[in-house]
């Protein structure tokens, strides 16, 4: 296979992995607002948090120590492609913003806050998982 052909299977795992992505949180949001009657808050909260957890689960599983082995293309589909589009740093900012200018600054500072923090918990749960799967 030449490098051409590497570097095009990759471009192409990155953005079929998008597509399942953005559907996906496109979906968690239907199900989420649509379906619970819940603000888009939580859907951009529930996508950065869980997306957090998968992507250092996986991330750690299939790295060089871990237990199932995954080539580069796999672990750029799933991490850059599908965790990628399922995450959203750009709605996470304008909630935060939208919060700030609709009720305050420190609603705003506190929701940003608490997804940074509960997205950095669910990496650090994803990873101590995967380490207990790996051994």
């Amino acid at each position: 296979m030449t490098e051409k052909t590497k570097v095009g299977r990759m471009y192409l795992a990155v953005g079929c992995g998008a597509a399942i992505g953005s559907l996906l949180r496109f979906l968690a949001g239907v199900v989420i607002v649509d379906g619970l009657g819940q603000s888009v808050l939580w859907t951009t909260t529930f996508v950065n948090v869980v997306g957090s957890f998968i992507i250092m689960l996986f991330a750690t599983s299939t790295g060089p120590e871990g237990r199932w082995p995954v080539g580069a293309t796999g672990r750029l589909f799933v991490m850059g492609g599908i965790c990628g589009g399922f995450t959203t740093f750009s709605a996470m900012s304008l909630d935060s913003y939208l919060l700030m200018l609709d009720a305050s600054i420190v609603t705003g500072a506190l929701y940003l806050g608490a997804v940074v923090s509960l997205s950095l918990a669910a990496a650090w749960c994803g990873h101590v998982l995967a380490v207990r799967i790996n051994r």
